[in-house]
């Protein structure tokens, strides 16, 4: 952590490090919040928190600046907890372990979670400091954004009292954000009847590995690799392969690294089955070289398993698995290489005659989500499965008459003399559903540059941290 706090500006990095020692991943944030409390009591803050967890911190106006609208700025506590596989880690009990490479801070085998501890510290840095110029401050920590937005959809709505929302979530300096897209949950259950193995079987680890993942709507534009499709794939060009179990893939918004199989295979073929899976090793990492660079996919014998999935529903579900829509549906007609509408197969589980897929549907429009969502239903359907949605949210429509973007578009230029751009970002911001619950507020979101947020790759650039706090001080100080 002492590398880490060194760096500049040094009352926010400080603040990282706390955050980074405590435990707070998805719906686990209760130590975190229980931090973000005892600040405000510590330095004489007004607080207030919500029946779901969410949290306001108010600072009374500096000097001079009474007469100025009150501003919000936002950011969430919780991260996405993503770890290598050979990593003993637990998210619930262990503090992240950040560190210094180069340009970057990174994290040692995990998601380092600046997504978005940089906005939590932030704003923690800012409350902290009594010589700030700036107008009357809420700072609001919601929960639980990572897996549906929890915090957002059920913000109370008399908690905050300003004009302006700064949200501090975006992940690329220099940008100014004023839309993002909405999402909604699919979950996709089947169930399946069970046999016998087979005698004179051979058992099977059929293991995928090696993927980037990332970011389920920023870096779905990479054409990133897909485990759970291309184990779907090898699974249904090699139907000799029994399936009794399926582990692959992880939470909704993460692209799927890793994906895992238990298999039982026909004595008599075991050979040809270990030769194809040299094959498709060979084959994927061709066809993907461009975008994956560390692919492994390997068999390896294991005690065949004694239950294996009826083989009619096996070839159903594989197909159903094959056909299923997943990446990059839909590019914009008005936002030049932006993605309008895309899905992402995160998650097959199948044991013990239940199966589950978990996909997150992400979209700027709502009748192209309401589109996609119909092809999971239909594909569904077909392979004798039922579907449920959750946690369906809007997406936040660019304003171009607002009058914050005006005013932190002039202030970049006179801060760093370069026009910033404006943007719209295929993620879920939670400007949108706040919006809607606060229809007075105008808003844009910032934020220093990250990359592969959501994997373990996740890592921040130091010398954006630096311009993202300078332009942040720099707005509430001229608004």
């Amino acid at each position: 952590m002492k590398e880490i706090t060194e760096l500049e500006p040094k009352a926010l990095w400080a603040q990282f490090a706390k955050v980074c020692s405590i435990p707070h991943p998805s719906k686990h944030e209760e130590k975190i919040r229980q931090y973000v409390i005892d600040f405000a009591k510590g330095h004489g803050l007004e607080y207030r928190q919500d029946a779901v967890g969410n949290i306001v911190v108010r600072k009374a106006a500096a000097k001079g600046y009474e007469g100025h609208p009150t501003v919000v700025l936002q950011a969430h506590m919780d991260m996405v907890p993503q770890k290598n596989s050979d990593l003993k880690f637990n998210f619930e009990t262990d503090p992240i372990q950040p560190y210094v490479d180069g340009e970057w801070v990174k994290a040692r085998g995990t998601t380092l979670g600046a997504d978005d501890g940089m906005g939590v510290s932030a704003m923690l840095a800012i409350l902290e400091n009594e010589t700030l110029e700036h107008p009357a401050l809420e700072c609001l920590f919601t929960v639980d954004e990572e897996t549906g937005l929890t915090g957002a959809n059920q913000l109370a709505t008399d908690m905050l009292k300003g004009d302006i929302l700064i949200n501090l979530d975006s992940e690329d300096e220099g940008e100014l954000y004023v839309g993002c897209a909405g999402a909604v949950n699919v979950t996709a259950n089947f169930e399946y009847k069970e046999e016998a193995t087979p005698d004179d079987s051979v058992g099977y680890e059929v293991a995928l590995s090696g993927l980037k993942g990332g970011h389920s709507g920023l870096e779905i534009i990479l054409q990133r690799g897909n485990a759970n499709k291309l184990l779907a794939r090898f699974l249904r060009e090699n139907p000799c392969a029994w399936i009794s179990t399926i582990d692959a893939g992880g939470l909704r918004n993460a692209i799927p690294r890793e994906a895992k199989a238990i298999v039982a295979v026909p004595a008599a073929q075991a050979t040809a089955f270990e030769t194809a899976a040299k094959d498709f090793e060979a084959t994927i990492q061709h066809e993907l070289s461009h975008v994956e660079k560390s692919i492994k996919f390997e068999v390896k014998k294991v005690s065949a398993p004694a239950i294996v999935a009826a083989r009619d529903f096996q070839t159903r579900f594989i197909a159903a698995l094959t056909a299923m829509p997943n990446g990059i549906m839909r590019m914009s007609d008005t936002v030049p290489g932006l993605v309008e509408t895309s899905t992402n197969m995160s998650r097959i589980e199948m044991a013990c005659g239940k199966a589950q897929l978990l996909f997150m549907v992400r979209c700027m429009v709502n009748y192209g989500k309401k589109q996609v969502v119909a092809m999971i239903d239909s594909v569904v359907a077909l392979a004798g499965g039922r579907i449920e949605t959750q946690g369906d949210y809007d997406g936040w429509a660019p304003n171009p008459d607002s009058k914050i973007l005006h005013v932190m578009k002039a202030g970049y230029e006179k801060l760093f003399g370069k026009t910033p751009e404006v943007k719209a970002i295929h993620a879920g911001l939670e400007c949108g559903i706040i919006g809607a619950k606060y229809p007075q507020l105008d808003m844009i979101s910032i934020g220093p540059t990250m990359r592969f947020p959501h994997s373990p790759d996740e890592k921040v650039n130091i010398a954006s941290v630096v311009k993202f706090y300078d332009f942040l001080l720099d707005t509430l100080r001229n608004l």
